[in-house]
């Protein structure tokens, strides 16, 4: 069965990459077209030509970036408001918008926590995706948008108690916070160890974060292969609309 065409909606350059690189790698080595939208991040700052490179790596397109500011770095954009500050009803129009344009079957983000670190963003973002995802389909809203475009599915990345391993202790290590859901919550877990390279080179490809000791790709890049791979090899979602489908628990489905 074909790979469905996804669209992933992430908080900040890297997130599709570090989250969902695997998936996003795997559906286009499947012809299946593959796109995201980055919520953070201006298309003039620093990250944005890192962040096109991931993207190429993937295989994804080029970057779709809402430009809004980032919670934690005023240099993110500048002269636009953060995220968190954004009119609600402006981000979810503007996502909206991609979503109508690039008309995907099934659209990927952050889940309701905020991945392992609970950054604000990431909650922010997840929040604006379930939004968009139902009024991307409904003619009457947002109609300067674009014609009306019903995904099929919407997943969430997650981390499940049990798929922790060694991210607890790392970002435990940086002060970070760990923060997983409970095992049953996940419906989908695909391995991604065929295009972890792809994967990895992507998460390479985002050098400021790579040479920060802090942020998960340098944690990443200090690591020993073998503990990496293990890392990154497993791709945990929750399926939130329209509801789990059974028997499809190792691949994200239309």
């Amino acid at each position: 069965m074909p790979l469905p065409s996804l669209l992933g909606v992430f908080a900040h350059p890297d997130d599709e990459s570090l989250l969902a690189g695997g998936v996003l790698a795997q559906h286009h080595a499947a012809g299946a077209r593959t796109a995201v939208v980055t919520a953070t991040w201006a298309p003039d700052s620093r990250r944005a030509p890192e962040l096109a490179d991931a993207l190429s790596v993937l295989g994804a397109g080029t970057p779709r970036l809402l430009g809004y500011g980032d919670a934690r770095n005023p240099e993110a954009a500048p002269a636009q408001p953060r995220l968190l500050d954004a009119p609600l009803e402006e981000a979810v129009g503007r996502l909206v918008a991609h979503i109508r344009d690039f008309r995907p079957d099934v659209v990927v983000g952050h889940d309701a926590l905020g991945q392992l670190t609970g950054h604000p963003d990431h909650v922010r973002t997840h929040q604006i995706t379930l939004l968009a995802v139902e009024a991307a389909g409904l003619a009457h809203l947002y109609p300067d948008a674009g014609p009306p475009w019903q995904p099929s599915a919407l997943y969430a990345f997650t981390h499940p108690e049990s798929g922790v391993g060694l991210l607890g202790p790392l970002l435990e290590g940086v002060g970070k916070a760990v923060l997983a859901v409970p095992d049953t919550y996940v419906t989908t877990s695909v391995d991604v160890t065929p295009w972890a390279p792809v994967k990895w080179a992507a998460i390479l490809a985002h050098r400021g974060e790579v040479a920060r000791e802090r942020a998960l790709p340098g944690i990443l890049s200090r690591l020993p292969e073998a503990d990496r791979h293990q890392i990154i090899r497993t791709e945990h979602f929750t399926r939130l609309s329209p509801g789990p489908v059974p028997g499809a628990r190792d691949r994200l489905t239309a």
